[in-house]
C-alpha cells in the first residue's frame, strides 16, 4: 500500500469523523469582539489593557480545562526587557524595563511528544511605537482585530476543539499566546530560551497570525512546509476546504521563527495582508468568521493526520534569511502574500507614500521596478534593493487587460 493511499484513506476518516465536535463560529466572534474592543485599548505590550487580555485567555484556557504550563502553576510564562527606541534598530538601553507574559495552557494526552500550538496577543497599542502605518497614529486605538485577535480566537477555540472532541491523541497539545510579538518576537524567543515543557519532545509548532481575512479566492498562506519531509505531501492531499499556497521557508515575521530557530519543524497560517494592517481600521466588523472558520478546519485536518505520525523529522529549509535583499526605500504597497500569477499584487496603497503619488491603485500588479522586471516577490525586493532614497523609477503595472508605465520618487 502506497505512502499515498495511506494518507488519502486517513484522510478521509478525519474528515468523516472529525466534525462532530465543530469549530464555533459563535466562539471566535465572541473572542474577537473582546480582544479587539476599545476597552483594551489596541493590547500594547505590557499595558494594563495587554493584562486584561491575557486573564482573559487564561480564563478560557481554565474553563476548557487546560492545566497551567507557565511559570510556579500559573498560566503565565513572565519575562522583562529593554523596548527599542527604534523598531528597525537594537535595544534603547536607556529606556525603562517592560514587564509582560506569555499565557500558556496544556493539554496532557500522557503522551511522550507535544504539538504545540500558538499565536500573538499584543498590538500595538495606541500607536506610540513607530509601527503603525497610520499617518498620524498615536493616540488612537490599533484594535489588531485580524492581527491578532483572530490568530488567538482560533489558538483558544482548537483548545476547545481537541480538549472536547472525545478523543486522547497520540500527543500532548501546549496552547501559548504570545506577548511582544510587535516589538521583534520577544515573547516567543524568551519562552524558547526558557521553556516550560522540554523542547526536545516537540514533534511541531502552528503558528496563527492573521487569519481573519481570507479573501475572495479563498487561499491560505501555508508557511514552513519546507520544516519538516511529512507536511507538503499532507497539504497536496487535501482537496477540500479553502484553497491553499505553500510556502516553504521556516524563517517569516512572526512567532513560528523562534521554534524554527530550535531546530523544531513549524507551520505558519497566514490568510494575507491587508489595506487595514497596521491601522486604527483593524476592526471586528472586517474579520470574515465563516473564512477564519475553514482556516481552522483545514489546521484541525493537518493537526490529526499529523497526530497518527510518529515524531516529526526537522529539515533546515533552503530560504536563507541573510540572503534577503536590503534595501533603504519603500513603495508603499501592501503586497498580496497569496497572489499566485507572475508580478506583485498591491493589496493596498499607502497614503503619501511613493505608490500612491504615482497613481498605484489596489488590485495593480507590478511588473517591473526601474530596470527590472519583477515577476516574484524576490524580484521585487531585489529591485527595492537597487535604489536609494530620491530615486526616480518607472513602474510598469498590470491593470485589468491593461500595462501601464507609472512614474514614482523613492
Amino acid at each position: 500500500m502506497t505512502y499515498k493511499f495511506i494518507l488519502a484513506a486517513l484522510l478521509l476518516c478525519v474528515s468523516q469523523a472529525l466534525f462532530s465536535q465543530e469549530i464555533s463560529e459563535k466562539n471566535l466572534l465572541k473572542h474577537v469582539t473582546y480582544l479587539a474592543s476599545d476597552k483594551l485599548k489596541g493590547r500594547g505590550t505590557g499595558t494594563p489593557q495587554e493584562l486584561k487580555a491575557a486573564k482573559y485567555i487564561a480564563k478560557q484556557f481554565k474553563s476548557i480545562g487546560l492545566s497551567p504550563k507557565g511559570d510556579n502553576g500559573t498560566y503565565f510564562h513572565k519575562f522583562g526587557f529593554k523596548k527599542t527606541a527604534d523598531p528597525h534598530g537594537g535595544i534603547d538601553e536607556k529606556s525603562p524595563q517592560v514587564y509582560s507574559q506569555n499565557v500558556a495552557g496544556f493539554l496532557d494526552n500522557g503522551a511522550d511528544n507535544t504539538i504545540v500550538i500558538g499565536g500573538h496577543y499584543d498590538h500595538l497599542g495606541l500607536g506610540y511605537d513607530h509601527n503603525s502605518l497610520d499617518a498620524n497614529p498615536e493616540g488612537k486605538i490599533h484594535n489588531g482585530a485580524d492581527d491578532n485577535a483572530s490568530g488567538i480566537s482560533g489558538v483558544i477555540e482548537l483548545a476547545r476543539f481537541f480538549s472536547e472532541n472525545g478523543v486522547k491523541e497520540a500527543h500532548n497539545f501546549l496552547f501559548l499566546c504570545f506577548s511582544g510579538e510587535e516589538l521583534g518576537l520577544i515573547g516567543s524567543k524568551r519562552f524558547t530560551e526558557y521553556p516550560t515543557i522540554d523542547l526536545k519532545k516537540v514533534s511541531f509548532m502552528v503558528n496563527m497570525d492573521m487569519i481573519g481575512r481570507l479573501n475572495a479566492d479563498k487561499r491560505v498562506v501555508v508557511g514552513g512546509v519546507g520544516t519538516a519531509p511529512d507536511f507538503v505531501p499532507l497539504f497536496k492531499s487535501m482537496t477540500t476546504g479553502p484553497g491553499i499556497k505553500l510556502d516553504s521557508a521556516g524563517v517569516g515575521p512572526s512567532d513560528h521563527t523562534s521554534f524554527y530557530l530550535k531546530n523544531i519543524p513549524v507551520l505558519f497560517f497566514f490568510t494575507g495582508q491587508h489595506s487595514d494592517y497596521h491601522k486604527p481600521s483593524d476592526d471586528t466588523k472586517l474579520v470574515n468568521f465563516p473564512g477564519l472558520k475553514q482556516v481552522l478546519e483545514l489546521a484541525v485536518n493537518a493537526i490529526t493526520a499529523l497526530d497518527k505520525q510518529p515524531k516529526l523529522t526537522f529539515q533546515e529549509t533552503k530560504a536563507n534569511e541573510d540572503n534577503t535583499p536590503r534595501f533603504k526605500v519603500t513603495l508603499g504597497i501592501m503586497p498580496d502574500y497569496t497572489f499566485e500569477e507572475e508580478g506583485v499584487r498591491a493589496d493596498g496603497v499607502t497614503e503619501g507614500k511613493p505608490a500612491f503619488k504615482a497613481g498605484i491603485q489596489k488590485g495593480d500588479v507590478i511588473i517591473g521596478l526601474g530596470d527590472m522586471e519583477v515577476k516574484s516577490m524576490k524580484d521585487y525586493m531585489k529591485a527595492l534593493a537597487a535604489h536609494q532614497k530620491g530615486d526616480v523609477v518607472k513602474v510598469k503595472v498590470k491593470r485589468g487587460d491593461t500595462v501601464k508605465t507609472l512614474e514614482a520618487t523613492f
